[in-house]
């Protein structure tokens, strides 16, 4: 299921199969159940560097966007490939919730906070949702 945010800033269910309501009432499912449900959401960032010219340089501009990352959103974040080149990053970013809006709102958080880093231009990202009754 894909979740985009609407107008309020909550997330609704923009699949074919039922839309907000139907995203509704698998939660209350769930809560007449007992069984809770656990979110896995993941980020990958793939970043191009600005004024940068040695492997220190990188690593000056990187480790503040990743320990920003984790103080702010709660997040688990690393440089996860391109630790070689010192010119690109790639930042993987996940989190944990009981509710796939959670999730998708902390990822939303974490892409714009990289958006909008002067230092940095975020050339593309790739999420992945993950429940725990994924097969």
């Amino acid at each position: 299921m894909i979740r985009s945010p609407d107008h309020q800033g909550t997330s609704l269910a923009v699949d074919g199969e039922g839309g907000p309501r139907a995203a509704r009432e698998d939660v209350d499912r769930g809560r007449r159940t007992g069984r809770r449900r656990v979110f896995t959401g993941t980020l990958t960032a793939d970043l191009l560097l600005g004024d940068v010219h040695s492997l220190k340089g990188k690593r000056a501009v990187v480790r503040p966007i990743v320990a920003e990352l984790r103080r702010r959103f709660s997040v688990s974040a690393a440089e996860v490939d391109e630790q070689d080149l010192h010119r690109r990053a790639v930042l993987g970013v996940a989190t944990v919730a009981g509710d796939a809006g959670q999730v998708t709102d902390v990822l939303d958080a974490c892409e714009r906070l990289l958006a909008e880093r002067p230092e940095v231009t975020l050339l593309s990202t790739h999420r992945q949702l993950f429940s725990d009754t994924d097969d």
